[in-house]
C-alpha cells in the first residue's frame, strides 16, 4: 500500500469516527493521532492526512451540497457513514485540492477506499456519484485532467 493510499485510509478512518460519534471538530485531531499512531506507524504522510481532514472539515457545507446533488436519491443521513466520508474526501480532492490531486486519481482512490472499507455496493455507489460530478467539472472545464 502506498504511502498516500495509507494516509487517506486513515483521513476516511478519523472521518468516520468523528461522524459516527458526533463527536465535536476540535476532537478531529486527537482521533486522527490516534490513528495515525495505531495504523500509520512510520508514515511520512501526516502532513496529508490533516489537509485532507482540515480540507473536508473546511469544505463540508459545500462538499454535503455536492453529495446531496449527485446522490439525489440517498438522503445525506441515510448513506452509510463510509461511503459518505469517502465521498467527502473524493469530493474534496476533486474540488478544491485538483492542482495536487488529479480528479481520476481522486476517484480511484475513493473506489478503493470503498472496496475495502464499505459494503458490497459501494464501490459501485461512490464510482457513480464520483463519476457523473466528474463529468460535470469536464464540461465545465475541459482542461481538467490536462494539467
Amino acid at each position: 500500500m502506498s504511502n498516500r493510499h495509507l494516509a487517506r485510509s486513515i483521513a476516511m478512518q478519523s472521518l468516520f469516527e468523528w461522524d459516527f460519534r458526533s463527536w465535536p471538530k476540535s476532537r478531529l485531531d486527537e482521533i486522527a493521532r490516534q490513528n495515525i499512531s495505531e495504523f500509520g506507524v512510520g508514515i511520512n504522510e501526516e502532513n496529508f492526512i490533516d489537509q485532507l481532514i482540515k480540507g473536508v472539515i473546511e469544505n463540508l457545507p459545500k462538499i454535503d451540497k455536492i453529495i446531496t446533488k449527485y446522490a439525489p436519491q440517498w438522503p445525506l443521513d441515510q448513506i452509510t457513514v463510509v461511503d459518505r466520508n469517502i465521498l467527502r474526501l473524493g469530493i474534496y480532492e476533486m474540488a478544491f485540492n485538483q492542482k495536487e490531486i488529479p480528479p481520476k486519481v481522486a476517484i480511484n482512490e475513493a473506489i478503493e477506499l470503498a472496496k475495502n472499507y464499505g459494503g458490497p455496493a459501494s464501490g459501485k455507489f461512490v464510482n457513480g456519484v464520483l463519476g457523473a460530478y466528474y463529468n460535470d467539472l469536464k464540461k465545465n472545464n475541459p482542461q481538467i485532467d490536462k494539467s
